[in-house]
């Protein structure tokens, strides 16, 4: 195993530093390094797209809400500006001996320092029909333009898969009036992440959406038309349900099938450790492809497919590559979805089931749209994580709640300082201190008689 040193050694003067992939890891990774280092010589390379866009904004794209320039965080000519060449073709292969890039229509690539950020791809599990016409998932650029002509003037659609690809895709359809039967294996929806009361409220808006909602169902099979077409699904109820579209949601993995017969250590993604390091010398894997050997931290996965989680990526291994190098620390786990009008925001840990090591209060406002989950520690109270559905909290209180360990009491005492939601929304934190009190046997949502009872006690 080399040293960090001699790992990130290779600093000449105008070293060549090749990107693959423009997606939020790559391209944070290249404008770190261009602040830091005026004379490399960087290179992003994307087959799907010369530039830099917002994957999270796919979706409005179809909706009509936004065009596709709309997406792009910089102007055109932010990267000529910046010295950060882009080529668009796609890679066939690396030769790491050699140290090229192989392309599938171009002259090979010679690179110092290679940066794998490819993303990842939609996942199929060999159901009966899933290459037919009609049949998709949506994650690139090219599935939604692919979207866009599978689904026109079509009056029904499948959608499998109860994840946050999968409700993004049902408010795309009935943006256009498309039925839509959603099929979720699970008792509730994303009932692997979120706790009964949060599922609950989210499988109720999805059936006020006019959205028909299977839960415990999954796909056997496509049926097709006889010309190549998806004309049905059969479930594993026995029950055959028509449609014209199937949207496949159930995931995505690593972007890797290029990789993977090279000398790179591969498995599930780019095996790396926490400075982004593989096993081969000055090529280093960052974003939804890189897998640690050693998760990040206890609470961490060791694939971490979030846009949040690859910018962090991004930053930290430019540093590393300018700079005395360090360990990639992702801080307090963040994350934020939207199930049609409902904001959700999480910040640290908050499974969906707990033991009685730890305790949990939820308030839920009486219209169900709007919902605050705070999980901490039982002897201690010390707060672990918080869910919010419906409300908008600010990411810098939590993050130091969480950091500086704060008891439950305290959190919910100064919870009007997190609130961030806009001038007309309502302010739902008194609300929630009230539940709380009452919940809990304390006195945290008055703090005139908190005052008082503490002069009182001296």
């Amino acid at each position: 195993m080399h040293s960090n040193s001699q790992d990130f050694c290779n600093r000449n003067p105008n070293r060549r530093i090749v990107i693959i992939g423009n997606g939020i890891a790559g391209v944070t990774c290249a404008r770190q390094i261009r602040k830091m280092d005026n004379s490399a010589r960087i290179t992003i390379i994307s087959g799907e797209t010369k530039h830099f866009f917002s994957r999270t904004a796919l979706m409005y794209i179809y909706m009509g809400h936004m065009k596709y320039e709309h997406t792009k965080p910089y102007e055109d000519f932010f990267w000529e500006k910046n010295r950060l060449e882009l080529k668009q073709t796609w890679v066939k292969k690396v030769d790491f001996e050699a140290k090229n890039v192989i392309f599938e229509d171009d002259e090979p690539l010679n690179y110092d320092i290679l940066v794998l950020a490819t993303g990842s791809k939609n996942n199929k599990y060999g159901w009966p029909g899933q290459e037919l016409a009609g049949v998709q998932g949506l994650y690139s650029k090219q599935d939604l333009d692919l979207m866009e002509t599978q689904t026109k003037g079509i009056k029904k659609a499948v959608i499998v898969g109860g994840g946050l690809i999968g409700i993004e895709m049902a408010e795309m359809l009935r943006s256009r009036n498309v039925e839509v039967t959603f099929l979720v294996r699970e008792n509730s929806f994303w009932d692997h992440v979120l706790p009964p009361e949060e599922s609950d409220m989210i499988n109720r808006h999805i059936r006020e959406h006019h959205i028909d909602l299977r839960l415990n169902t999954e796909l056997k099979e496509i049926l097709d038309d006889g010309q190549g077409r998806a004309k049905a699904v059969l479930t594993n109820h026995g029950e055959t349900i028509p449609c014209e579209f199937v949207g496949l949601t159930i995931g995505v993995s690593p972007n890797i099938d290029f990789l993977i017969d090279s000398t790179l250590a591969t498995k599930k993604g780019i095996l790396a450790d926490l400075y982004f390091k593989t096993n081969i010398p000055n090529v280093f894997a960052i974003g939804d492809c890189v897998e640690f050997h050693k998760a990040p931290a206890s609470d961490r996965k060791n694939i971490e497919q979030v846009w949040y989680t690859g910018r962090m990526h991004g930053e930290t291994l430019a540093h590393n590559l300018c700079n005395e190098p360090v360990k990639y620390q992702p801080g307090v786990w963040f994350n934020s979805a939207k199930f049609f009008d409902i904001e959700y925001q999480t910040y640290g840990w908050v499974p969906p089931l707990w033991d009685s090591d730890f305790n949990s209060f939820y308030w839920e406002h009486p219209e169900g749209k709007i919902g605050f989950r705070m999980l901490f520690e039982s002897q201690s109270k010390i707060i672990k994580g918080v869910n919010a559905f419906g409300l908008r909290l600010s990411h810098a209180f939590f993050d130091q709640v969480i950091k500086e360990r704060w008891n439950a009491d305290k959190v919910i005492q100064h919870l009007g300082k997190a609130n961030f939601n806009a001038e007309f929304y309502e302010k739902v934190h008194k609300d929630i201190s009230k539940r709380y009190d009452l919940e809990m046997g304390t006195n945290v949502s008055n703090p005139k008689r908190n005052f008082l009872k503490r002069i009182m006690n001296k």
